[in-house]
């Protein structure tokens, strides 16, 4: 292809739809600058295109409208711009895209409203594309299914890490919960001497929660950098991503604490409030 200011060096591979009319409107596409293909009201359009935002980028445009291709024995004028749209996978950057004239594409895109998609609108559809071609046979695919189908893998994924994490928590709750009772079954004539000379209920359960929320806290401070490593290279694959704010960490590690302090505290209340007569009798 050629346009003005090309590198004779750069070569631009352009993702092609062809339309006569109505591209942009029917595929919900934003037009940023000029207009749409429209061949019914415009002739000239039959040697017209509109082109997305990646690939006025790619040409070195500033004001891609007006602007013209010259591809083989063709040229294409740009009559329009359009925002940069989802076109296969979502981990892949925006191509180059060029929305040209023509009649060959061999697809017809519909646009039905909400309330017509049923299996009467459907039926009706149908029933128009047999009369027009009664010697194709139909096969209609639906857009939202399409995309729905490409995140269905990642959605299989975090269903199960989440089904997992739930598991992991369950499990470290249950192994904590074995430590605080062999921790203050080993300190119950020790929490017992402490009642009588006088020790609060209160002062008695944080001295026994202070140990296992230190440790849960050193676990927090080595996690939370693994965690931000992991997740910046999940999101390395995909093209169009959100960024991790910065309070996800410091959130995630007040609740690990929260959930082990509330794991622990039946045990070390409970003995808190044990008769200490009880506890140093047995010793």
């Amino acid at each position: 292809m050629e346009w003005n200011g090309r590198d004779d060096n750069k070569y631009v591979s352009f993702g092609l739809f062809t339309s006569i009319g109505g591209f942009v409107k029917t595929n919900g596409l934003t037009l940023l600058a000029g207009r749409d293909i429209d061949y019914y009201n415009y002739k000239s359009d039959k040697k017209s295109c509109v082109i997305n935002e990646s690939a006025a980028k790619e040409l070195g445009f500033a004001n891609p409208v007006g602007q013209t291709i010259k591809e083989d024995n063709h040229t294409w004028n740009i009559i329009g711009v359009v925002k940069d749209f989802y076109q296969s996978s979502p981990g892949e950057l925006s191509k180059p895209v060029m929305i040209r004239y023509g009649t060959d594409d061999g697809t017809i895109n519909i646009r039905m409203q909400t309330s017509s998609i049923s299996l009467q609108g459907i039926s009706k559809v149908e029933e128009i594309l047999k009369k027009n071609n009664p010697g194709y046979i139909t096969d209609l695919q639906f857009a939202d299914e399409d995309v729905a189908r490409t995140f269905q893998q990642r959605k299989n994924a975090s269903n199960l890490i989440n089904s997992f994490t739930l598991i992991a928590i369950f499990i470290a709750s249950m192994g904590l919960l074995g430590l605080t009772a062999y921790m203050v079954e080993m300190r119950r004539r020790e929490v017992g001497i402490r009642k009588v000379l006088g020790a609060s209920v209160a002062k008695i359960t944080r001295l026994l929660a202070k140990e296992f929320v230190k440790l849960v806290g050193i676990s927090v401070l080595i996690a939370s950098p693994l965690a931000w490593l992991f997740m910046n290279y999940f999101l390395q694959q995909f093209s169009y991503r959100t960024t991790i704010s910065w309070w996800i960490l410091p959130v995630t590690g007040i609740i690990a604490i929260v959930i082990a302090i509330a794991t622990i505290s039946f045990q070390t209340i409970k003995t808190a409030i044990a008769n200490p007569v009880n506890a140093l009798r047995s010793e």
